[in-house]
């Protein structure tokens, strides 16, 4: 039997009664047309999923009753954080969905020297909302409880400026990369990958990367679209290093 998930942005406690936020609530009345004494399943990013019935149900207001709690551990052993290249439209919305599904820990979408997407600081924010509300929603989806970080939008130089040095494996999909995903060796503080944009990186970024220790990851002869590259190298690692 399926279990419905809904994350929710707010403090847990079991015994106590909630009152969904609007837009879970119409989701849950509308969408998935559930009624009183419908068993739901509630989180908020603790490491915890939240049993609940449902009390009542209005049109844009659903009260559920916390029956209980279960620490769910389902995170990958290998915390990777991809740095990607923004993508034009639904492509990065496909990217953050499914690196989610991955087991990814931190998602940082990147402008650099060939990124075509230019978002003054309102479009940011109302990007970086979107986001984080389309991994939050893959949560949902793939039992993740704890939802993964997805950082304001900022230039590449910017991220590399602030990257702590805590060991980390840093790599960078390129074509011309030697280093291949069988050969990699993390440590307990993982790994970050960096995928250009659509046309990938360029001159500049990648002598950027190379200068912070950045090493050049390929994935065999072909080349591949932003939209894939990140994803297949998220799977590769995780099937050889994590729990795939």
């Amino acid at each position: 039997m399926r279990t419905i998930r809904i994350h929710v942005d707010q403090p847990l406690t079991p015994a106590a009664t909630l009152s969904l936020p609007v837009q879970a609530a119409e989701h849950v009345a509308r969408v998935l047309r559930m009624n009183a004494g419908d068993a739901l399943t509630v989180f908020n990013g603790d490491g915890y999923d939240y049993v609940t019935t449902i009390v009542s149900v209005g049109k844009r207001d659903v009260v559920v009753h916390i029956d209980g709690c279960e620490e769910v551990a389902n995170e990958s052993p290998l915390q990777l954080t991809l740095a990607q290249g923004v993508a034009r439209g639904e492509k990065m919305d496909l990217i953050v969905q499914k690196a989610t599904e991955l087991g990814v820990a931190r998602i940082v979408p990147l402008f650099t020297e060939r990124s075509e997407v230019k978002l003054d600081p309102a479009r940011a924010e109302k990007r970086l909302q979107h986001w984080r509300a389309v991994a939050a929603s893959a949560c949902e989806q793939s039992g993740r409880v704890r939802l993964p970080e997805v950082m304001p939008a900022q230039p590449l130089q910017t991220w590399l400026e602030g990257l702590a040095n805590d060991g980390a494996q840093r790599l960078a999909l390129l074509p011309e990369g030697t280093q291949r995903a069988r050969e990699v060796r993390f440590s307990e503080s993982g790994g970050l990958l960096v995928v250009g944009p659509e046309g990938g990186l360029g001159e500049r970024d990648v002598a950027a990367l190379r200068e912070a220790g950045f090493r050049g990851l390929q994935l065999g002869p072909r080349i591949l679209r932003t939209e894939t590259a990140g994803l297949a190298a998220l799977a590769a690692l995780q099937a050889l290093h994590g729990d795939l």
